[in-house]
């Protein structure tokens, strides 16, 4: 059994900061990941490929995503040039309850999501925080964004965030780079938008790309993004932010950073007499072989649905309903970002504008609804993200015709197309709940995951609401051929999913305190989306990064203080 300072369990956008901070701060820290090995810039296979280049031009052969990837697919990053992020579901298989779908996304290498997020990065502000206590769905926060302003400022800046500042309290500025601004169509529909509307603004995506890098950023080997938009591949230049170029390499240097992979851990280890956790169980994913790790403390970071498996797997004398789970709250209250519903429309004009580059950033309008009080037949609230671009040939397949002037058409792009899409808060329920299924294992001999989830009467209200108001904006902006979409089975596809092991002040209620502690084994924190009492409607990475700072600061001046 080998010994260390800190244990930090996955390597994705939790970890990744959990592993720098505990290593900067000089605890010998091991790094446990389930999945391969994933060197920066050399296993980005995808990266720089040309359609051509790829046997089905980056799409990937059907009867091979049918066979191995058939929740995987799903999912808007799988391609051809980035399947090899993307978890086997066959190798990695879970349950869901009949009729409650749940695409659960995954990537079981070393870096994990990170490699493959959207790179939207927002603040929550107070709006979000308190939202529980208004309306009394949840437990109570026992945090508020005053708690969480200099976290934010902290990661912000070792991220590099792009963005504008505006002002508003439902989106509290940051820290930010130059904006990835707007194209002439989305500068137009935004000008549009604050000549109808008083209390709604369109404004660029705040994305986890440098635009203009800081020593901070250099130092890592970071450069300044080339909107290739070719982010899920892997980016060699560090532009996005990601564990593989920022927080493994900050931990790194350190030389206080250990890092295993091909290691699932299995469960943690809980001493009847001092009430503490001693370490972690694990096995091998290529031997099978099982091995021990010890460690002052422990912070789980496997992601909302990883964390609540090895939580439920680890039972005892004292948890025989899962690790620190004497609030019954492991594995309840899952929420996913509402989406994938929305509206299209064309802007009229500049034929003569095209893009510079691919740009790898959405545009954002930010919530509006239920602000000061609840005005709407639904609590809560929601934003809309997505862009404008030019229409290409492919969305002429089905036009008829003929001859050299009709082949001739298709190298003129068409009109200029604008896509609102709805993200909206999901209201955590107790029964949305994950657990380990009864039968069913996987091939190393685990229970498998269990996912029982579906849309409430307040989230089908939201997603109808976020149709019909798109439609509105666009009719106000004067948008032509508009048409609604909405994806219902579409639970899990956000890769939001937030909840399983909340915060809370009550131990009765919820599984950690104010700073990410489990009530019940105080050497032990969680710092990944199982954390969250809520899930607001903004991108949370950023927010999940904020807290594990916070999280380890805590940590560790209570280590010094001997009181952990």
């Amino acid at each position: 059994m080998q010994g260390f300072d800190a244990i930090v369990v996955g390597s994705g956008i939790s970890g990744g900061w959990a592993a720098k901070e505990l290593c900067e701060k000089g605890l010998k820290t091991l790094v446990i990941e389930r999945g391969r090995y994933v060197e920066h810039g050399e296993d980005y296979i995808g990266e720089n490929k040309d359609p051509w280049e790829m046997k089905f031009g980056d799409r990937v052969d059907q009867k091979l995503a049918d066979e191995r990837y058939p929740r995987q697919q799903r999912c808007y990053a799988f391609k051809d040039s980035t399947k090899h992020f993307f978890a086997d579901d066959i190798d990695y298989p879970y349950s869901t309850e009949e009729g409650n779908n749940f695409e659960w996304i995954r990537g079981h290498h070393l870096g994990g999501r990170s490699l493959l997020w959207h790179r939207q990065s927002y603040r929550w502000g107070d709006l979000d925080f308190s939202s529980n206590a208004r309306d009394g769905y949840g437990t109570d926060w026992p945090v508020r964004y005053k708690d969480m302003e200099r976290w934010y400022d902290y990661v912000e800046e070792f991220v590099g965030v792009s963005g504008t500042m505006e002002g508003l309290d439902q989106l509290p500025d940051g820290k930010f780079l130059p904006p990835i601004g707007f194209n002439c169509a989305e500068d137009e529909f935004a000008k549009r938008i604050e000549n109808s509307f008083d209390d709604r603004r369109l404004i660029p995506g705040r994305c986890a790309h440098l635009t203009e890098p800081s020593d901070v950023h250099m130092e890592l080997g970071r450069g300044t993004c080339q909107s290739r938009n070719q982010c899920q591949r892997g980016c060699s230049l560090g532009a996005y932010f990601s564990s593989q170029s920022a927080t493994l390499p900050a931990a790194e240097r350190t030389g206080n950073m250990t890092i295993v992979t091909d290691s699932i851990v299995h469960s943690v280890i809980y001493d009847e007499k001092t009430k503490k956790a001693t370490g972690v169980r694990i096995i091998d994913s290529n031997t099978k072989e099982k091995r021990i790790y010890s460690a002052k403390i422990i912070f789980l970071c496997a992601s909302t649905l990883g964390t609540a498996q090895i939580l439920l797997n680890s039972t005892s004398e004292t948890f025989k309903n899962g690790f620190a789970n004497s609030s019954d709250a492991v594995g309840r209250y899952l929420m996913d970002h509402l989406a994938f519903t929305g509206a299209t429309g064309e802007i009229h004009g500049f034929q003569d504008h095209y893009y510079i580059g691919r740009k790898p950033n959405s545009i954002y309008l930010p919530r509006f609804t239920n602000l000061e009080r609840d005005e709407e037949d639904f609590l809560r609230g929601y934003a809309y993200q997505g862009g404008s671009e030019r229409l290409g040939w492919s969305s002429r397949l089905n036009d008829k015709g003929f001859g050299a002037e009709f082949k001739e058409s298709f190298k003129t792009p068409g009109v200029w197309e604008v896509n609102l899409e709805g993200y909206g808060e999901m209201l955590p329920m107790a029964d949305n709940r994950v657990t380990l299924h009864k039968t069913k294992k996987d091939k190393w001999g685990m229970p498998q995951l269990h996912i029982n989830a579906k849309f409430g009467e307040n989230d089908k209200k939201i997603r109808k609401a976020m149709r019909e108001e798109a439609v509105k904006i666009m009719q106000a902006a004067g948008l032509k051929n508009i048409k609604t979409y909405n994806t219902e089975d579409s639970l899990g596809l956000s890769i939001h999913e937030m909840g399983t092991a909340r915060m809370g002040n009550d131990p009765h209620e919820a599984v950690l305190n104010g700073y990410n502690q489990c009530h019940d084994v105080d050497n032990v924190f969680i710092t990944d989306g199982a954390a969250m009492a809520s899930s607001a409607c903004q991108n949370p990475s950023l927010t999940y990064m904020a807290f594990t700072a916070r999280a380890v600061d805590y940590a560790v001046k209570n280590m010094k203080m001997g009181k952990l």
